[in-house]
């Protein structure tokens, strides 16, 4: 490969300010571009971009050539009226990159925060400013929370605060008092910084690290919370029912009310805040040698963003933060070494991945993207783990009752199964001896860049206990830690702030601030590891939502994606192009039976031996998309439905009845004896096929497996059967007409059949709807005894095909209670079994935060 190449294809632009590029060579992995070529570039327009290989490393980055074309052209959100002369269309989702401006004169009249449809007329490429001009005036805008309060609501998530809660927070201000810095230390001269997410608003956490002839100086001042909400008020009460904040889509229900979670308590910047720090000093090898525990007052020298931080990290220049550069630098380094430790004695790294919804002002869903975890995501989430960890020896260490942050190693079973999983795959790290974290770490690192690896991070997490609170420290098995806490998010966790609340009770004297007793602490463990799972499931469930309803407008389009897991009931399939995963029931895997083999997780054809493999790559068409539910159905690209499903309908039932009388009139006198030579000749045929060459065995002697995934039903012309010609073209002359035409026009004469059509149920088929072996005789005799079958009874006779055995639909979970669209035959029925519909999309949590935070 050349050592830089212009490629094109459609960007996809983070809410952090960088971008991935999508190449139209499907071969050619996603390229990262940075925030200092995204200038001007919007979500799904078409680039070229120069690529080029990371030094070290199997990434790919891309700088920006020129705009091909652009993706967006219309918008939808709420005006904001600005002043007299201009309003705007604001960036709610991230996507665009800054705000749209519209003229007053150009906004047909829009009320403020009316919502609107309007034209861009103007993009920010070379110096133009980024406008437009209102095309249509919807209305009062759309509830954007509408998928979100009902996800609430079925979760019984606490909404409203309470009455008292609000009076008590009408007493807060702005700024903190002059008396509340009495006793604090002053670290208002630190280059203290927050490092998050663009859309975040409430700041728990700031970093600062300094150089030291004994090494690394690291101060984390984290909002001090419990200097506000004291034990036994509403907000308190409140906090506590909550447990924790539920981020959603540009939504947030907070755990304390906005007057302290996004003001008095944020640690936003050039403002004095109050903050309880963690001073710890690491030797140059990342050794804690000691810390430090007090009441601060702080101010933040710079609100950074992921993707500002990550920009400074590699090099570039980002004017407003030049005088904090030289100190994320060094934090930079500090994380290295910290990370190097962390994984040498065995913390594990599962590389899960996270999406990230692009919303849009109006709560509609813009684009869905995998969320990219950056180094300065990593280096803000070990200063946190540090700070974590000295809190929770300090608290083990003072032998108190203090809640601690536990994760419980996985059972013996669940290991044995993973070891399994990890063998069919072809590992050969044994599970069984040595520290376990760093086993599992090294079989997964075995598999690093192949298709498996995101799946068997999957099936590693799946396998170990769910990390909650506990008073019973029993270590962190995941991170590897045998002392570790939650401290670092008062303002989104109440955990953080009964450690808070601990912690001022050993470090400062005379402190108004109390233990909390053994049953208090284990009920507490209990409640808030319980309001955390619920939070969790909430917000996967609003994506879920959302991406059914991203999802709705692609309904008959295809798209190429991969397996990414297999189930006895299907095939799971991530789109390459967006993140977004879906389920293909196993009747639309083509027309081949398929059978789970769960030992090698894979779907194996019972009768060609092709099989579906995780990680293979596959084309799909989505067929179905309910955003009430949260669940998509894709369906293998390229296959033909079956035209009549389900059960029969009244008159199928009458045509089935009149056909069978017909084939009573016509049955010979030695129909018994001609039972019998067809019973043979059915024997005799299921012996040839069983002495075919297997193509599973074909496939691993090199020989290719047919690509079930590009193979198409034949088109039938519109009125043919598969087996009978169109009489619906004759004149309406009669039944035996009708009949008559069909005797003459359908011989039923053998003819040689190719090798596949040798291997579909022809003959099976004929067999049962034209009744006894001779009708098909290679003679050119007298052909009136033939079943006379009018296009309606062949078509009853052929329905039939359900009470076979070997076609059975009793035997399918997936195919009971099927009611057919019959307006549309591509369209696969309702069902009622619990596998049959579509699957809910599975995502990740993706809180904008790191998960250790």
């Amino acid at each position: 490969m050349q050592k830089k190449k212009i490629l094109n294809g459609t960007i996809k632009r983070h809410p952090d300010g960088f971008g991935f590029f999508i190449p139209e060579d499907k071969e050619h992995p996603d390229v990262y571009i940075p925030r200092h070529s995204m200038e001007g570039i919007m979500t799904n327009d078409k680039v070229a971009i120069e690529v080029f290989p990371e030094k070290g490393g199997e990434r790919f980055r891309g700088e920006l050539v020129r705009v091909l074309s652009r993706g967006t052209k219309t918008v939808v959100g709420r005006f904001y009226k600005m002043n007299e002369r201009t309003g705007a269309l604001r960036d709610e989702g991230k996507g665009w990159g800054q705000d749209l401006k519209i003229k007053i004169e150009d906004s047909m009249g829009a009320k403020d925060k009316e919502l609107v449809a309007a034209e861009i007329t103007s993009y920010p490429d070379e110096g133009k400013p980024f406008t437009g001009k209102v095309t249509e005036i919807i209305g009062n805008a759309l509830d954007p929370l509408t998928d979100i309060k009902r996800v609430i609501r079925a979760n019984n998530i606490p909404l409203e605060f309470s009455k008292a809660t609000l009076e008590e927070a009408e007493h807060f201000g702005e700024v903190p008092e002059e008396k509340d810095f009495q006793g604090r230390r002053d670290l208002r001269d630190k280059a203290l910084i927050t490092i998050d997410g663009a859309t975040a608003k409430d700041f728990d956490d700031a970093v600062y690290v300094e150089m030291t002839n004994e090494g690394f100086r690291l101060y984390v001042a984290i909002a001090d919370v419990s200097h506000y909400v004291k034990i036994g008020t509403a907000i308190d009460k409140d906090a506590y029912e909550r447990g924790t904040s539920v981020y959603f889509p540009n939504y947030v229900v907070p755990m304390l009310p906005e007057v302290l979670s996004n003001g008095l308590c944020s640690l936003n910047p050039h403002v004095p805040r109050l903050c309880l720090v963690a001073e710890m000093l690491f030797d140059f090898t990342g050794e804690l040698v000691k810390s430090d525990f007090y009441e601060g007052v702080m101010e933040s020298k710079a609100r950074v963003t992921y993707g500002e931080a990550q920009e400074m990290i590699d090099g570039n220049t980002i004017e407003k933060h030049q005088h904090v550069k030289e100190h994320i630098l060094r934090l930079y380094d500090l994380a290295k070494i910290l990370m190097a430790k962390r994984f040498k004695e065995g913390s594990l790294d599962l590389e899960i991945p996270e999406t990230e919804l692009v919303i849009d002002g109006a709560g509609v869903p813009v684009d869905i993207q995998r969320s990219e975890r950056l180094f300065s995501h990593r280096l803000i989430e070990e200063m946190m783990l540090a700070a974590n960890v000295a809190v929770g020896k300090f608290l083990a260490s003072r032998e108190i009752p203090a809640l601690y942050r536990i994760h419980e190693p996985p059972n013996e079973m669940a290991i044995r199964t993973l070891e399994k999983y990890l063998e069919n795959f072809g590992g050969k790290t044994k599970l069984g001896t040595g520290k376990l974290q760093k086993r599992l770490t090294k079989a997964l690192e075995e598999f690093e860049g192949r298709p498996e690896s995101q799946i068997l991070n999957i099936l590693t997490l799946r396998s170990m206990s769910q990390a909650k609170y506990s008073m019973n420290n029993v270590g962190h098995f995941g991170l590897g830690f045998e002392f570790y806490t939650h401290f670092t998010s008062p303002i989104r966790r109440y955990p953080d702030l009964i450690v808070h609340r601990l912690l001022k009770n050993q470090v400062m004297p005379n402190s108004r601030y109390r233990l909390m007793n053994e049953d208090d602490l284990s009920t507490a463990g209990t409640i808030l590891s319980a309001a955390e799972q619920r939070s969790v499931k909430a917000e996967r469930q609003v994506q879920s939502i959302k991406k059914a309803r991203f999802m709705e407008k692609f309904v008959g389009q295809e798209f190429d994606g991969m397996i990414s897991s297999v189930a006895k009931f299907g095939v799971f399939v991530l789109l390459r192009e967006y993140d977004i995963d879906g389920l293909v029931r196993l009747d639309d895997l083509g027309g081949d039976r398929f059978e789970f083999d769960e030992e090698n997780l894979r779907l194996v054809a019972k009768r060609s031996g092709f099989a579906y493999n995780i990680g293979d790559s596959i084309r799909i068409q989505v067929v179905a998309a309910d955003p009430e539910q949260g669940q998509i159905n894709f369906a293998l690209a390229g296959l033909e439905k079956e035209e009549h499903e389900g059960e029969q309908t009244s008159a199928e039932r009458s045509a089935a009845a009149v056909l069978k009388k017909l084939h009573a009139q016509k049955r010979p006198k030695d129909h018994i004896a001609r039972g019998k030579e067809r019973h043979e000749e059915r024997h005799a045929d299921r012996s040839e096929r069983k002495g075919r060459p297997d193509r599973e065995h074909d496939r691993k002697h090199g020989k290719p497996a047919p690509d079930h995934s590009k193979q198409k039903a034949k088109p039938q012309e519109h009125g043919k059967s598969r087996f009978f010609g169109d009489v619906r073209k004759d004149a309406p002359e009669g039944s035996s007409e009708k009949l008559r035409k069909v005797e003459k026009q359908y011989n039923l004469k053998p003819r040689q059949l190719d090798d596949e059509e040798k291997r579909g149920p022809d003959k099976t088929l004929l067999e049962m709807i034209l009744g006894p072996e001779r009708y098909r005789e290679q003679a050119n005799g007298d052909a009136s005894d033939k079943p006379k079958l009018s296009k309606k009874l062949m078509f009853a006779e052929q329905s039939k095909l359900r009470d076979n055995d070997d076609n059975s639909e009793k035997n399918s979970d997936s195919l009971k209670h099927r009611t057919p669209d019959r307006k549309d035959s591509k369209k696969r029925g309702k069902t009622q079994n619990d596998r049959g519909g579509v699957r809910k999309a599975r995502l990740s949590s993706g809180r904008g935060k790191g998960k250790t935070r």
